[in-house]
């Protein structure tokens, strides 16, 4: 595969232009160079932990690296000589999730939150003089609010008076040292804790057009370093939301359950907004080093980079229906496409590098590189980065035609690379933007929305396609086949009713999905959550409920532990005893849709700027997505596969792929200042990363023997484990979630797990 260069350039010349531009830090661009990435190399292991390693993260000049694990011990450890200093035994009785340094306290004070629901701050002053085996101490502070468990905590620059915590009981709560530092356990008669800043316990939407009526269990949230009045969060569901502290009400107790507050921005990839799968979540939320960007990690997805301000042009901003907008389509007359805008535009935010004869022959290059591949059917990933160079990196520079032809060729690489069908409607749409007479844009369009399943609007594309082009056999062939997909699917639609009519008495409750099972449930189980514990614990359906569910995967039955996949079928069917036709909110909230009598309107929410793809984020919930160096100009992540991928920020070329761990990789931590990254996950150990091999490369640490093979391997088993948890499997830990859900006793029929 023919390579083309990096977009942060040659480090000479780098260096030979101090002399001219004297308002550019050279120390910020060398320090996570592409050069300098692609001779990564794991320099050593780190041992000192018993369990696995949740958390790192260094203090504020990169002197210490403190980590947390499910042995609940604390560590810190000296960069400078690498190895431990202090091994703190915390108190917390399950797993640790995130541990920090509190800024501005000269690295003697951390805090730390865990699954146990509590937050611990511990003064490090206390350990002078004693080994690095120090054993347990006293918590300098403990907060026991939350009810259920602590995943992330957030500082504030140059703050070193307040932590904030995020729970999965839907609570971000602010704790200020300087008001307390203690509170009673969550659910004590006289708990009268006014520290929640963000009540979101009627805050998850299933889609973008529902109203927010469902717990959020945050996963995640941070602080922007230079608006630290700019708050975001993420949860389990697809969207992740920006505040600004300063606008948000006082803070209040948890007695009651408040509405969710406006919030300044919400995050989506547009094409995720509607999906309403109960799996789609995010694992976690990050600002950009200068805090106008945001990175978002999803559960069962890939890595999304949005915009922070919609209005700089360089992101699009959508409402509910934008979506179906994209899919559906309207009479070409005369090959002239008539369609009314959207609510936003795709735009490229890239600045211009200026139409150089040379950057325009090197764009057509890669076209052609892209259109061999797309023939050939080989290399198909790097032919789309090909694409992604062209675009993302001179989408100003080139003009309509090559512009055009490029969004054609992506699109129908999207569709070769593991269906990617979401992708190719975009780049379809954005084609046809261009030329709204092109039969290349229809014809994909058709296939993409096919591959979905929206027969009726893939006819309605293929139909135009062959107006196009009336003498192109694909074309025809295509028609033919939406057509005999529409009929099947209309029998057997009309076969389903058939049987249906058949069967035993009609029920007349409403059939809910899974979702609204485990969503309703857990919010009964919390809506007395701050009363005494006995009465949550009590806390029951008053009704049955029906559920039909079924998922068939092919293999063995059992799970499959290194892919965190459930195989076999499954049946569920939970029945409601009653006929009740009441709609009200998760656990009797109010009805966000008829607050005041007014009608719910969806906001508008910020569509993604840049995807980075070939991880695997399935089997946990904590794991990250980071910019590395001071500049931010490379993201990272890591993966189910025991791996972590670097991509180029402007372009989403993958630059890196390291193997980590020996099951999956959950943290991935740049150093501050140097080239340097601490990764943690399933491993009881922490790796110290250097460019240290003597080869550049890709996929090994300096090996300079073929790699594109490997790379490819290992990103395509990674896309189909996604494929296989989009389309065919309950993931594993919604079954335990359900599971522990306290049903009365018959209101859950047995279900089978059957190999198929």
């Amino acid at each position: 595969m023919e390579q083309w260069p990096f977009h942060d350039g040659n480090v000479h010349n780098l260096l030979d232009n101090r002399r001219i531009d004297f308002g550019h830090d050279v120390g910020h661009s060398l320090q996570m160079h592409s050069s300098l990435i692609r001779r990564l190399s794991m320099e050593q292991e780190l041992e000192g932990h018993q369990g696995c390693v949740n958390a790192v993260a260094w203090n504020s000049n990169g002197s210490l690296l403190i980590s947390g694990s499910d042995d609940a011990l604390i560590n810190i450890w000296s960069y400078s000589g690498r190895k431990l200093l202090h091994s703190i035994e915390t108190g917390h009785s399950a797993n640790i999730f995130c541990t920090k340094f509190i800024p501005e306290s000269s690295d003697e004070l951390v805090a730390s939150g865990a699954g146990d629901a509590e937050v611990r701050l511990f003064n490090l002053s206390r350990l002078n003089g004693r080994g690095f085996n120090d054993g347990a101490i006293t918590p300098s502070a403990l907060y026991q609010c939350h009810t259920r468990g602590v995943k992330k905590l957030a500082f504030e620059v140059g703050n070193p008076n307040m932590v904030w915590s995020a729970s999965e009981d839907g609570t971000l709560r602010q704790h200020d040292f300087r008001e307390g530092t203690s509170c009673p356990p969550a659910g004590s008669s006289h708990q009268e804790c006014r520290n929640v800043l963000l009540d979101l316990r009627y805050g998850a939407k299933r889609s973008l057009a529902d109203p927010p009526r469902l717990t959020l269990a945050l996963k995640s949230c941070d602080i922007s370093s230079t608006r630290p009045h700019l708050l975001l969060v993420g949860g389990n569901d697809a969207f992740a939301r920006l505040y600004d502290r300063r606008m948000l009400p006082p803070l209040t107790s948890c007695r009651k359950r408040m509405l969710p507050p406006t919030c300044v921005n919400y995050f989506c990839p547009m094409h995720l907004s509607d999906r309403g799968r109960s799996s789609l979540h995010l694992t976690h939320v990050t600002f950009s080093p200068n805090g106008e960007e945001v990175l978002l990690s999803y559960s069962g997805e890939h890595v999304y980079l949005m915009d922070v301000n919609h209005a700089s042009g360089s992101s699009m901003q959508y409402t509910s229906g934008d979506a179906s907008k994209l899919m559906t389509f309207t009479p070409v007359l005369n090959k002239l496409e008539h369609r009314p805008p959207l609510s936003g535009v795709f735009q490229n935010g890239l600045r211009s590098r200026g139409k150089t004869a040379a950057g325009i022959e090197k764009c057509r290059m890669l076209v052609e590189i892209a259109k061999r591949s797309l023939d050939n059917g080989t290399n198909i990933f790097h032919a789309i980065e090909a694409c992604n160079e062209v675009l993302d990196g001179h989408g100003i520079d080139i003009g309509p035609t090559l512009r055009l032809e490029c969004f054609c060729t992506r699109a129908a690489l999207w569709l070769k690379w593991k269906n990617d069908a979401h992708m190719a409607i975009r780049d379809c749409h954005n084609a046809r933007r261009i030329d709204s007479s092109s039969f290349r844009a229809h014809y994909c369009m058709a296939e993409a929305l096919e591959q979905l399943g929206k027969h009726k609007e893939a006819l309605d594309f293929a139909v135009a396609a062959q107006y196009l082009s009336p003498y192109d056999t694909m074309a025809s062939e295509r028609v033919e086949n939406i057509k005999k997909h529409l009929a099947a699917a209309e029998a057997e639609k009309s076969n389903k009713a058939s049987d249906g009519s058949h069967k035993g008495e009609p029920r007349t409750g409403r059939v809910l999905s899974l979702s609204d099972i485990l969503y309703r449930s857990e919010a009964n189980s919390d809506a007395l959550q701050d009363g005494p514990r006995s009465e949550r614990e009590d806390s029951d359906f008053d009704e049955e409920l029906e559920l039909d569910f079924e998922t068939l995967i092919s293999g063995d039955e059992g799970r499959d532990v290194e892919s965190n996949i459930f195989h076999g079928s499954l049946n569920l069917r939970i029945h409601r005893r009653g006929d009740s036709t009441r709609e009200t909110g998760a656990c009797g909230s109010p009805s966000s849709s008829s607050q005041n009598g007014v009608a719910y309107q969806p906001e508008a929410v910020i569509d993604m700027k840049r995807r980075y793809a070939g991880h695997c984020n399935v089997g946990t919930d904590i794991k990250q997505a980071s910019f590395l160096g001071q500049r931010g100009e490379f993201v990272a992540s890591g993966s189910d596969d025991g791996r972590w991928f670097i991509w180029e920020k402007q372009t989403g070329k993958l630059i890196k792929m390291l193997l980590g761990d020996g099951v999956v990789v959950n943290c991935v931590q740049s150093h501050p200042f140097d080239c340097f990254v601490a990764t943690s996950g399933i491993d009881n150990t922490i790796k110290l990363w250097t460019p240290s091999a003597a080869v550049p490369s890709m996929a090994a640490g300096g090996s300079a023997g073929p790699e594109a093979a490997n790379v490819l391997e290992a990103m395509e088993s990674n896309q189909q484990k996604l494929c296989c948890n989009r389309e065919a499997f309950l993931p594993f830990e919604l079954l335990e979630r359900f599971r522990m859900h306290d049903f009365s006793e018959g209101s859950l029929q047995p279900f089978e797990c059957a190999q198929t």
